[in-house]
C-alpha cells in the first residue's frame, strides 16, 4: 500500500504544480479560453481522485469504517487522528467541489473554479503532509 501511495502523493504533487501555474490567469482567462478552463478544472479533478483514492486505501488498511461518501473520506481520515478535525471539515468540503466537477460540468461555477485555484491548492499540500506523516509513523 505504501508504494502506491507514495505514487499517488507524487502524481497530486505534479497536478497541483501545473494548477499552480495557471494561477497568474485571470479569472475572465479561464471564462473565455474553454481550454484552459478545461486544463484547470481536469487538473482540480484528477487532484481531488488522488487525494480521495489515498484515502480509501489508509481507510482499507487501517480497517476504519467505510465511507458512504467521498466527503466521508475525508471526515474519517480526521475522526481517526490522521489530520485535525479542523482540517478534514475544511478539506472534505472539497469532495463535494469533485463532484460538481464531475457530474455537473456544464454547471460548473467560473468563479467557483478561480477560487479554488487561487486559494485552495495549499491543501491538496497540507493534506500530501499530513499522509506522510502517517506514512512515517505507519513505518515505526
Amino acid at each position: 500500500m505504501k508504494n502506491e501511495v507514495l505514487n499517488k502523493l507524487e502524481k497530486l504533487q505534479e497536478y497541483v504544480k501545473i494548477l499552480n501555474s495557471y494561477k497568474k490567469s485571470s479569472i475572465q482567462d479561464i471564462n473565455e479560453d474553454f481550454t484552459l478552463r478545461g486544463a484547470v478544472e481536469r487538473y482540480l479533478e484528477v487532484s481531488l481522485e488522488c487525494v480521495l483514492d489515498i484515502g480509501e486505501m489508509v481507510i482499507s488498511k487501517e480497517g476504519f469504517r467505510k465511507p458512504e461518501t467521498y466527503k466521508e473520506v475525508i471526515v474519517i481520515l480526521g475522526e481517526a487522528g490522521i489530520f485535525p478535525i479542523e482540517f478534514a471539515e475544511r478539506f472534505a468540503e472539497a469532495a463535494k467541489f469533485r463532484n460538481i466537477l464531475v457530474h455537473m460540468y456544464a454547471e460548473v461555477d467560473v468563479g467557483m473554479v478561480y477560487d479554488v485555484l487561487q486559494n485552495n491548492l495549499g491543501d491538496f499540500d497540507e493534506f500530501a503532509k499530513y499522509i506522510a506523516a502517517y506514512l512515517e509513523k505507519e513505518e515505526k
